[in-house]
């Protein structure tokens, strides 16, 4: 295992590393990122209702409701960018890695994973125990389909922004360990999925498999020295999870399909299981990716 371009990514972070000074950067990132919202939901939100008659802005399991979900990720992107040259005087692209490095690694990581997408979608099984639901045409979602993308890119480049970006150099700037910079931010990223109004019985199951990902990515981050790979990966996953075939309680605003519903805890737990092998697939071929 070796982590050396990992320090691509430090080389600013270490030139600011106090605890002190990375807790209080994360507190302003928070204050920031509240602030901006208060604002969005004042001022922006009123007038994408009065243009559009509203949307599902709770759920997003319309276009419009969709939209605001992912675009609202461009909030804490902003915070990140915000408190940056303030708490440690440094640029929202030094966290990025060099420009080189980030479009041309996520380039070959981005076609690795879509062809291992494309594979893997005409592979069987065929269906999760029953016929997918359409959402909408295949037309409209085409139509959607730009716009989509750009959002679904929005919102997991911010979550890589935050958690492989901020908070795993800022505690890779003071510790050593990947134990502490690696795992601290993995779990953090993990309980953010913790639903268990919606997953029910599999809450912590999606919980270890949200942490399990944050792993994979803080692995990713670390080899590459940039955030192009976890940012490609991410989006890749939340293409198919987003636009593809969602879940019909949640985020399926700009779906294709729809899983099949309904589908309890038990049935759904077998699937759960398989997207830790997907997620180690992805993981290789990431891997194999960055090495070309």
């Amino acid at each position: 295992m070796t982590y050396a371009p990992h320090e691509h990514l430090l080389t600013e972070a270490r030139k600011k590393p106090e605890l002190w000074r990375f807790a209080v950067g994360i507190v302003l990132v928070m204050a920031l990122w509240f602030m901006l919202g208060l604002a969005f939901n004042s001022f922006v939100l009123p007038i994408l209702i009065a243009l559009t008659g509203g949307g599902d802005f709770l759920n997003g399991n319309d276009p419009v409701g969709m939209a605001v979900q992912l675009g609202g990720f461009v909030l804490p992107t902003v915070a990140v960018a915000l408190a940056l040259p303030i708490v440690h005087a440094r640029s929202l692209a030094s966290l990025l890695g060099a420009r080189a490095r980030l479009l041309g690694q996520g380039r070959r990581v981005l076609l690795a994973l879509m062809a291992l997408l494309a594979v893997l979608l005409i592979l069987p099984p065929y269906d999760m125990g029953g016929p997918v639901e359409e959402n909408m045409p295949f037309g409209q979602w085409l139509t959607f389909l730009p716009l989509s993308l750009t959002l679904v890119l929005i919102q997991t480049s911010a979550e890589e922004i935050l958690f492989r970006g901020y908070l795993q150099q800022g505690l890779a700037a003071r510790f050593k360990s990947p134990l502490i910079w690696m795992g601290l931010p993995s779990l953090l990223f993990g309980f953010g999925h913790y639903m268990p109004s919606e997953a029910g019985e599999n809450a912590w199951l999606i919980v270890a498999s949200a942490t399990f990902y944050g792993l994979v990515m803080a692995d990713l981050t670390a080899r590459a020295g940039s955030l192009g790979p976890a940012i490609a990966l991410h989006f890749v996953n939340n293409v198919f999870a987003l636009l593809i075939l969602a879940t019909p309680t949640s985020l399926s605003g700009f779906a294709l399909w729809l899983q099949p519903v309904p589908m309890d805890a038990e049935t759904l737990r077998p699937w759960l299981w398989l997207d830790f092998v997907v997620i180690s697939v992805s993981w290789l071929a990431a891997r194999v990716a960055i090495r070309a």
